[in-house]
């Protein structure tokens, strides 16, 4: 092949699946967020902190020319119906064959997708892949760290590289290691074989955060062994996804070595084992919505941050959720911000219009399981698009974001240096940006308490400028308490399951 340069297909299906949720996820749900063919994908990924972007910045590091097809993402949310995944998938095996002569892909794939007939989506994904472009062409495969694996995609794919940080700032890294990958597999003939191990046990997501403890020396441990030892070609851990009840729920170690089958089942072992010890530590001791916001307005250092864990868009959940709204009016706090996800709210406001009286029940439209409504009385101070540009590495990697069009409300009788603020969208839009905030004129550096709806993925925006962070036991389809769940899929024997 040294006489042109490989010619790799780049495409991507990505979303991750809460089961607990009433919702499905179709088509027109990836079409909101982000469905890009051909060179649409490079306009959208190529700066983005995305591992697709990492692909474009891969290829002309490592020698390859790309092949853009069809990525699709759609915001965490309920199961995918079959029509989705059908269609999705045909598409992007009929770009991949129409591509003219190919010597590999490059495939993102978030590893938590569920579809109504297929609990294992993105296994389902690559086996059509399979049966369509054959047993030989390398698919080396990129995954979120919150993938709950399956066996069979690692026998489907030829390599798999999975997020290491979470938050996930480091998607763009992983897809430049993933095209360095396949440019070794096509142009100097590594031959990738992978071991993947589970331990038995739900690893719950209060414990995700990687650059702490007990997750930090594991994660160190994989860049090591990457860093040391050339036989590996890719050391991972998925911490897993306990939203989605299926039979492959739960963490998961993957090696890759170049053509040393022993090795990658050695060390995959040996990561293992040291992900099944922090068993050992994992508590769940959090205050439930009324005790987090009297410590938020006790707080010694502000902003105090309200960590909305049973509500966290991020994981599926609505966006909507009262509950610390709620309490926050209740106990007559102050300098608070808190955003739901409410379209209706959106339009009285944009009815209203900006400097005109608000006066209606926000919140608590979508479920039951999130508090009720909350009447909020105030004046419109803004509305506007809910877009903004997030130019740093942040979990999600999106460059370009939309929260629709949204509505900034000051509730009656606040301090207009510090005021108590609603922020409406229209779309559920995951705190992983301060974009969110600072695009409606909010500084959240001056506000007293700030509320999101997130588990762990906001850190890397919002601990720069918390003063105290406090993570709320609240319930909802997302809540960080398994016991709140009735699993039937995952298997029973998972340790931590029940709590």
């Amino acid at each position: 092949m040294a006489d042109r340069r490989p010619r790799i297909a780049v495409g991507g299906i990505l979303h991750e699946s809460n089961t607990f949720a009433s919702d499905r996820t179709d088509l027109a749900s990836f079409r909101a967020t982000v469905m890009c063919r051909g060179d649409e994908i490079e306009t959208e990924f190529a700066s983005a902190a995305h591992e697709v972007g990492g692909f474009f910045e891969g290829a002309g590091k490592f020698g390859l020319d790309l092949v853009p097809t069809l990525a699709a993402n759609a915001t965490p949310s309920g199961t995918v119906t079959d029509e989705a995944l059908d269609a999705l998938t045909a598409e992007l095996g009929e770009r991949i064959l129409n591509a003219g002569r190919l010597d590999g892909l490059l495939l993102a794939l978030h590893g938590a997708m569920v579809a109504e007939s297929y609990p294992d989506a993105d296994a389902e994904v690559l086996r059509r892949l399979r049966a369509a472009l054959g047993p030989d062409l390398p698919i080396v495969v990129t995954h979120d760290a919150h993938a709950n694996v399956a066996p069979r995609e690692v026998e489907l794919s030829t390599a798999l590289v999975i997020y290491k940080e979470v938050p996930h700032i480091d998607q763009r890294e992983r897809g430049i290691q993933a095209a360095g990958i396949m440019a070794r597999i096509v142009k100097e003939g590594v031959r990738p074989v992978q071991a993947i191990k589970k331990p038995p046990m739900l690893y719950n997501i209060l414990y995700h955060n990687t650059k702490r403890e007990p997750m930090l020396p594991l994660i160190e441990e994989t860049k090591r062994l990457e860093r040391e030892d050339p036989r590996i070609l890719a050391a991972s851990v998925a911490v897993g996804y306990q939203y989605a009840d299926v039979p492959q729920m739960g963490p998961s170690v993957v090696v890759v070595s170049d053509g040393d089958a022993d090795l990658a089942q050695e060390e995959a072992k040996r990561l293992a084992a040291m992900m099944w010890e922090h068993r050992r530590v994992m508590r769940l001791d959090l205050p439930d919505a009324a005790e987090a916001v009297r410590e938020a307005m006790s707080a010694p250092e502000t902003p105090a941050v309200l960590v909305d864990m049973g509500d966290n868009i991020g994981g599926g959940s609505a966006g909507d959720g009262t509950l610390l709204l709620a309490e926050l009016v209740e106990q007559g706090a102050s300098g608070y911000v808190v955003p739901l996800c409410d379209p209706e709210a959106v339009r009285q406001a944009v009815a209203a219009g900006v400097g005109g009286r608000f006066d209606f029940s926000v919140g608590g439209k979508t479920d039951k399981l999130h508090g009720e409504p909350v009447r909020v009385q105030g004046r419109v101070h803004l509305i506007y698009d809910g877009r903004y540009v997030e130019a740093e590495s942040r979990h999600g990697g999106m460059r370009y974001n939309d929260q629709g069009l949204t509505a900034v409300v000051h509730v009656e009788g606040s301090d207009p240096d510090s005021p108590n603020v609603v922020l409406l969208n229209s779309r559920r839009h995951p705190p992983f940006s301060l974009g969110q905030l600072t695009s409606a004129g909010i500084a959240p550096a001056q506000q007293e308490i700030l509320v999101v709806k997130a588990a762990v993925a906001f850190r890397a925006a919002y601990e720069p400028i918390a003063g105290t962070i406090i993570e709320v036991d609240t319930p909802g389809l997302t809540s960080v308490n398994p016991t709140r769940f009735e699993y039937k899929r995952a298997d029973p024997n998972l340790y931590g399951r029940n709590g």
